[in-house]
């Protein structure tokens, strides 16, 4: 018994006098950090099992300075992207033995996305990440001096050393250039809220890719990401009508009603395709014979849908791991610059695209 409570205890100090070396020793093995001598570390490691010693997070940053604490700001939303990218990040750093104290803030007002920075701040976190989904929140972040890294997930034109992102611009032009190679000549964009860095992107994506093709761009239609928000929109396109929608663009050669089979559409998110599609079929338009869809994210859902969708996958484990990454290294090698290189997306072709041409019987 009382060698129980003796056990208990135990701290750093008492693990550095019985292995012969200096308490910032004995951290540096917990932490398992670099410079300590095999057989050092071993008598320290001989110690600790002796004594049965468990570092309290009090007590390591005490010792370190640090509390291998992450602060982790997210979107007030349970949309697909941000959730995803939580997920995996809270899983790479867990694998890094980090833990992460996870914040929403709703509010995208600057004002707001300080407050709930500072708050971490007297967590005495060693970095914050961002997962951000509004330009507002962007433009904070790049006016942030604080006394801990920042690392930012966001997609942008700009680039910067503590900016990660998947490649959103380069997934919307394949998503459109698959269209275009199908035959389509009249390719609508539902897009994501205009305040969202990656709707920005695939919307640029979108418009650009149209160009290079030789296309014309009809004015997008935006959503809110959500599948209502799909049929909602889906329930309201024009199909025929000169200029609008997906009929024929201003000054086509006879303007009128979409040719059958014709008509597609890159929606932003997966979730508004399927409420798109579930619009169309309401309408008595099939999927991919009347119009092809190709969505954004590759949903679990995705190949499941009647028809399976063709959509451009992200790949969010990738991300995460990436983002804690950036983390290590500005907390460990804070001179250490490397550049900001998006990851790449793919397309997956699936069922709700086909070649443009009259519909099957």
């Amino acid at each position: 018994m009382s060698e129980d409570r003796g056990a208990k205890s135990a701290n750093i100090f008492d693990v550095a006098r019985l292995a012969g070396v200096s308490h910032q020793t004995v951290s540096r093995v917990l932490n398992d950090l670099p410079n300590v001598r095999p057989a050092t570390r071993a008598r320290v490691e001989q110690a600790i099992a002796q004594l049965r010693y468990s570092p309290s997070p009090a007590a390591r940053a005490l010792v370190t300075r640090r509390t291998r604490t992450i602060g982790l700001v997210t979107p007030g939303t349970a949309d697909f992207g941000p959730t995803s990218i939580a997920m995996h990040f809270n899983v790479a750093a867990r694998a890094e033995r980090y833990s992460v104290d996870a914040v929403t803030s709703p509010d995208p007002d600057p004002a707001a996305v300080r407050t709930v920075i500072e708050g971490l701040l007297r967590q005495r976190v060693d970095a914050i990440v961002l997962v951000v989904n509004h330009i507002g929140v962007l433009e904070v972040v790049r006016g942030l001096e604080l006394s801990v890294p920042v690392v930012a997930a966001a997609a942008t034109q700009r680039r910067h050393p503590n900016l990660v992102s998947i490649d959103q611009y380069r997934g919307a032009r394949a998503a459109v250039r698959h269209l275009a190679e199908l035959g389509h000549r009249r390719i609508l964009h539902l897009a994501g809220p205009p305040s969202n860095p990656d709707s920005l992107e695939r919307l640029r994506g979108w418009r650009d890719e149209l160009t290079a093709q030789g296309l014309v761009a009809i004015e997008p239609r935006h959503g809110d990401w959500s599948a209502a928000s799909g049929f909602e929109i889906g329930a309201s396109l024009d199909l025929g009508g000169a200029g609008r929608d997906l009929g024929a663009g201003a000054g086509d050669a006879g303007a009128g009603d979409a040719a059958a089979g014709d008509a597609a559409v890159f929606v932003a998110n997966d979730h508004m395709a399927i409420g798109l599609v579930s619009a169309l079929r309401s309408r008595g338009l099939r999927v991919p014979d009347d119009v092809s869809v190709v969505g954004f994210d590759d949903v679990p859902e995705a190949p499941f849908l009647l028809p399976p969708l063709t959509t451009v996958r992200q790949d969010f484990q990738a991300l995460g791991e990436l983002i804690m990454q950036k983390v290590l290294l500005a907390v460990e090698e804070p001179h250490e610059l490397t550049e900001d290189t998006p990851i790449a997306t793919h397309l997956i072709v699936r069922e709700s695209t086909r070649a443009a041409g009259p519909p099957t019987p």
